[in-house]
């Protein structure tokens, strides 16, 4: 069915009408002008909103609907996450070209609810309208923390532990596989346009992906750290300084390093990584401590605690130490396996660089 069918406003009530509301801070969702909230006292809320353009941010040549609006709902529900804060609402705007469907739209939104399912997220407003370049996603999440109890970039002092959660370079990885599997696909409709054969005669393409299947999930349906949240929660753990890992380890340090005015000492043989992430890393002939600093979109969680919670957070699962922080002048330093001190540099994901 085209969209033009059912209309922006007729869209929208087919995507949304049977929402269920989970949170008692959301009065009103989908329906009106405005959503409605009501925050208790004592809270703090926390907005954030992100912004993913198709052949930027993503593919749709590898990247299926459902794992896109899946996709999209946890980098904004991570950065609520990366505030130790917890969501509640989100609002989904789409800008769309003539060449999606209405089925389109129901796997988009597919992903996005079991998105917001999982971490019981209301969706409670949004818009659409047309686009004549692609796709265009803007997502806006709202949560909540306790006062006191939101974690900034900048609470970082010198001695504080540098801890990531879960494994790093994976994303990046999986990345890297879809792109080689699409060059052979292209490369294969260029050959067959070449002796005067239309693409849709060639036998289904086949992409390679046995053994890594990993890096794809990791890449497709990335998740974001409730359970770390929690975790440090239970072990009376609040972090001095915390950030989500989507720009690369790399980057997401010097933020943090910057904000707080401190420098920062991490061991290369400390950093976490799967077994698929070193194996696909030494096939592409590539440096997997460089895959692990500068890959982005692990949507881990990059923190800080006093040196004094070291038996606690390390009794954490899923959680390892990397480094300390250190005197500003000392500055950002990887110390690599054999000893060599390297100068940190940030060359992660920058989406204005040419």
């Amino acid at each position: 069915m085209e969209i033009a069918e059912l209309g922006e406003f007729g869209l929208i009530r087919h995507l949304t009408e049977d929402i269920e509301i989970k949170n008692a801070e959301t009065r009103k969702g989908v329906g009106d002008d405005c959503a409605v909230l009501e925050y208790p006292a004592g809270r703090q809320v926390l907005v954030t909103t992100d912004l993913l353009m198709e052949g930027i941010h993503f593919d749709l040549q590898y990247v299926p609907l459902k794992h896109l609006g899946y996709k999209s709902a946890m980098v904004n529900l991570s950065d609520i996450y990366a505030m130790n804060g917890h969501p509640r609402q989100m609002t989904v705007s789409l800008a769309l070209s003539k060449r999606f469907t209405v089925e389109d739209m129901e796997q988009f939104y597919e992903g996005l609810r079991l998105a917001c399912d999982a971490h019981g997220c209301d969706i409670v407003g949004g818009d659409t309208t047309s686009s004549l370049t692609g796709m265009a996603i803007s997502i806006t999440c709202i949560g909540d923390a306790e006062a006191g109890k939101v974690v900034f970039r900048n609470g970082a002092r010198a001695n504080d532990l540098i801890c990531v959660s879960g494994d790093l370079g994976a994303a990046y990885m999986g990345l890297q596989l879809l792109e080689r599997e699409k060059t052979v696909y292209n490369e294969q409709v260029r050959e067959a346009q070449r002796r005067g054969e239309k693409p849709d005669t060639l036998p289904p393409f086949e992409p390679d992906f046995s053994g890594h299947e990993y890096l794809l999930e990791r890449q497709l349906k990335p998740e974001a750290r409730k359970d770390i949240i929690e975790a440090l929660a239970a072990a009376d753990i609040l972090p001095t300084s915390m950030m989500d890992i989507s720009d690369g380890l790399s980057s997401e340090l010097m933020h943090i390093c910057s904000q707080s005015h401190t420098g920062c000492r991490i061991y290369e043989e400390r950093l976490p990584l799967d077994y698929q992430t070193a194996v696909m890393a030494e096939e592409l002939n590539m440096n997997v401590t460089t895959c692990a600093l500068n890959g982005g979109e692990d949507y881990e969680l990059l923190f800080t605690v006093p040196l004094t919670l070291h038996d606690r957070v390390s009794a954490i699962p899923g959680v390892k130490v990397i480094g300390h922080m250190t005197k500003p002048e000392l500055g950002l330093q990887l110390v690599c396996r054999d000893g060599v001190e390297m100068e940190l540099k940030a060359q992660g994901w920058n989406p204005l660089k040419r």
